[in-house]
């Protein structure tokens, strides 16, 4: 299915929202290696995780720092950065919809004096990588205190739109009006950058907490009526957002592409039959209310990037198995599939004994071979490629990343 033809789905689908049915897949024997082909990395921005290294930093500084960036990708033969800039209702470019991010000056709405975004699209493409804009569409802050955002944040000015949960603020899903700003916040983005790719992550509704409730009562009784229960009412809310975004980014910027980059179980097999062969302790249809599946047989979305970090032979999810499920997913259908790796667990002594073996991600890349719907790998996150704590990264350049790849168009 085309770019024009998914649009044209898309249109179609946003009064229907339909579910889609599976097909079967094998693996593919001995396949040839591939000359274009997904190989990403991740840069987040919230709590400064891969950068800034420290809110307060000179312009000057931070920019240094995102440069560096951009050229460890290109030394390790990556060919896409998915760029974090928007990751708590805020901005990392002069936004008139929400304040300047504090993970740059350290205080929210203040200006850093220069244009992170703009600046990783230009540097970004004058390396030869792809810049994909990464959004985080609801959450808020990492915080539950509305007067610790500035006084001019749209949260402030309509505190109806807001969920306190697992202390953590949100914007709450099931409201129209918030559908809406959370989009043209977002796309304001695409107008004036030409990013390759709009990305979301896993955070839809929020991870379950236990014994706390995501008290969406009134929106659920002015706005479910219509649905047999609250779950099947915030899918639906969430699959109008990933329509809906589908469509406004096709008409803002046509070749600028839609990702989603979910945890990796759908569901359980002892939930549902077309479930993986995990038992996991989430499930993103029933617990974040994404139906990822879905969106994937439907061609809603033009690449999924499943968060796949587990290792090979985890009993409760087992990438060897997850990597055949998701395989099974794409093939047909015009999304593509590219796998999220944990190279952040590589070296962790916190992790299983498989992650202190250097060769663990590079054994991933090697099993994902034999599935042609795999097109790429994408690893999380900068700081750790940059640091590459066992060797990792560089075993996986070495076995994989002979040559440079093309990101699949």
């Amino acid at each position: 299915m085309g770019r024009l033809s998914r649009r044209a789905f898309a249109l179609a689908a946003l009064s229907t929202l339909t579910t889609g049915s599976g097909a079967a897949a094998g693996p593919k024997q001995h396949p040839r290696r591939a000359t274009t082909e997904m190989r990403g990395v991740w840069l987040a921005t919230v709590t400064n995780r891969d950068w800034p290294s420290q809110p307060g930093l000179t312009a000057a500084q931070q920019r240094a720092e995102l440069i560096a960036h951009l050229d460890t990708a290109v030394r390790n033969r990556l060919n896409t950065v998915i760029f974090q800039v928007r990751p708590t209702a805020d901005a990392l470019w002069p936004s008139p919809y929400e304040p300047w991010s504090s993970c740059l000056t350290g205080t929210q709405g203040r200006s850093p004096g220069w244009d992170p975004l703009g600046t990783a699209v230009r540097e970004a493409h004058a390396r030869g990588l792809e810049l994909h804009a990464w959004f985080n569409p609801y959450r808020i802050a990492m915080h539950t205190d509305p007067t610790r955002l500035v006084a001019s944040h749209p949260a402030r000015t309509h505190p109806d739109w807001v969920v306190a949960y697992g202390g953590k603020l949100y914007y709450n899903p099931g409201l129209p009006e918030v559908r809406a700003f959370v989009q043209n916040a977002m796309l304001d983005a695409v107008k004036k950058y030409p990013v390759d790719a709009v990305h979301f992550d896993d955070y839809f509704y929020p991870y379950p907490v236990a014994g706390q409730t995501f008290d969406d009562d009134a929106a659920y009784d002015r706005y479910g009526g219509a649905f047999p229960n609250r779950a099947a009412w915030r899918r639906d809310n969430t699959d109008k957002l990933v329509l809906e975004m589908a469509r406004r980014i096709q008409e803002i910027r046509p070749t600028t592409r839609f990702g989603i980059s979910p945890f990796g179980v759908w569901r359980n097999a002892a939930t549902d039959s077309r479930g993986s062969d995990t038992r996991a302790g989430v499930q993103t249809y029933d617990d974040l209310h994404a139906d990822t599946r879905k969106w994937v047989r439907e061609g809603w979305i033009d690449y999924i990037v499943p968060q796949l970090y587990w290792n090979i032979g985890l009993a409760a999810a087992d990438y060897a198995k997850l990597l055949p499920w998701w395989a099974e997913v794409a093939r047909g259908s015009s999304t593509k599939l590219y796998l999220g790796e944990a190279l952040y667990k590589a070296g962790d002594p916190a992790q299983p004994a498989a992650w202190q073996d250097p060769a663990e991600l590079s054994r991933h890349l090697t099993l994902a071979r034999d599935y042609p719907q795999a097109r790429g790998h994408v690893f999380f996150a900068a700081k750790e490629v940059a640091a590459d704590r066992i060797g990792a990264m560089a075993r996986v350049v070495a076995d994989h990343y002979g040559q440079p790849a093309k990101p699949p168009r």
